[in-house]
């Protein structure tokens, strides 16, 4: 694909680039009030929700139509971009006729290939910045596939938002950031902007700085950030929103790292890395070749292939040696879980041969 860059005159494309603003368009003096604290920070694209879909009913669910005139507000008196969210045709319709200068769409609506595809169809034909938000479960094809339909009805200003993934069990984060996912996307499709979602990611204001300077390590291009002129009193997501002046303070604390060429040493120890890993592949395949043996051991003697108290042994106690050795719980879990499901399969191609 030809992704093009944003290509917003007048915002540099150094990283980080920044969008910022409340969580929710809640009145025009809210609006103006955080626009104006965040140009004074060097924020160039500002964001509200104008709908907003929240998971159960009875919530504030956005002023809808009458925040874009707020938004037009915005851009007349700051002289700031502004963008919001869109989830159907009519609210695409609706932005693009109040001025709106950049679109979003949201980790449900990305989830939904319908609705992506109602979307793309009303963008046929208009030269406007989108950006797609990852599905809320960790589809890495899914997400490809929404930008995709964007790109294929022709617009081709495309970047995506790394908002984490919904985890049923809720940990430090609000939504898990596994960057594996986004590095991924980026391997596949490397012009295309990938810009963080802290907010959504963290669910805490605490995290966002943490957070923000993760991405940049990683090389992402920019930053979504919710940013409220009063965030203790915001109507929607109080917890993760700052003030313009402490986005501020993040943003000029971060240390961006540009990619260089490669050092003698860092070359060495990456000569170091493939040596290991070649090692653990062949380690792995003599493992499976054991897994094989097994499974022709117990087809021989017609015993089931999962043994459910050998499976936690085995999790457990690996998972307990690699904490010890420095590694996480959640990493270990997932390498091992992966191992035992291949091995469960190697030996169920033995006995059904």
């Amino acid at each position: 694909m030809d992704i093009e860059k944003l290509n917003l005159s007048g915002v540099d494309n150094r990283r980080p680039i920044v969008i910022a603003g409340p969580c929710s368009a809640e009145t025009e003096e809210q609006c103006i009030e955080s626009a104006k604290g965040l140009v004074k920070q060097g924020v160039k694209i500002f964001r509200a929700g104008v709908w907003k879909p929240r998971t159960k009913p009875g919530g504030f669910e956005g002023n809808g139509e009458t925040a874009l005139e707020w938004l037009k507000q915005v851009k007349q008196e700051t002289g700031m971009y502004v963008s919001t969210e869109v989830a159907t045709a009519k609210h695409v319709e609706l932005a693009l006729k109040a001025g709106v200068d950049l679109l979003w769409i949201g980790a449900r609506t990305t989830a939904d290939p319908f609705a992506v595809q109602e979307i793309a169809d009303t963008l046929k034909g208009v030269d406007v910045p989108v950006l797609i938000k990852n599905p809320v479960n960790p589809d890495l094809d899914l997400w490809i596939g929404a930008i995709e339909r964007v790109f294929n009805a022709g617009v081709h200003r495309i970047g995506v938002i790394h908002r984490g993934f919904s985890s049923y069990d809720k940990k430090l984060y609000r939504n898990l950031p596994q960057w594996h996912i986004p590095i991924e996307l980026h391997r596949r499709i490397p012009e295309l902007p990938i810009f963080c979602d802290p907010s959504h990611i963290g669910g805490r204001r605490d995290l966002i700085a943490p957070l923000c300077q993760q991405a940049m390590d990683l090389q992402l291009d920019g930053l979504i950030v919710e940013a409220h002129c009063n965030p203790e009193k915001a109507w929607t997501d109080a917890s993760q929103q700052v003030t313009p002046e402490v986005l501020g303070l993040i943003l000029n604390t971060l240390v961006i790292r540009e990619m260089n060429q490669s050092t003698e040493t860092i070359s060495e120890l990456r000569k170091q890395i493939d040596e290991i890993d070649m090692t653990i592949t062949e380690t792995l395949a003599k493992r499976m070749r054991i897994s094989r043996e097994i499974g022709q051991y117990k087809k021989e003697h017609d015993m089931a292939i999962l043994q459910t108290s050998r499976y936690d042994e085995i999790i457990n106690r690996r998972v307990a040696e690699g904490k010890a050795m420095g590694m996480g719980e959640d990493f270990m879990k997932e390498v091992f879980e992966a191992i035992h499901s291949e091995s469960v399969r190697q030996q169920m191609e033995v006995m059904n041969k």
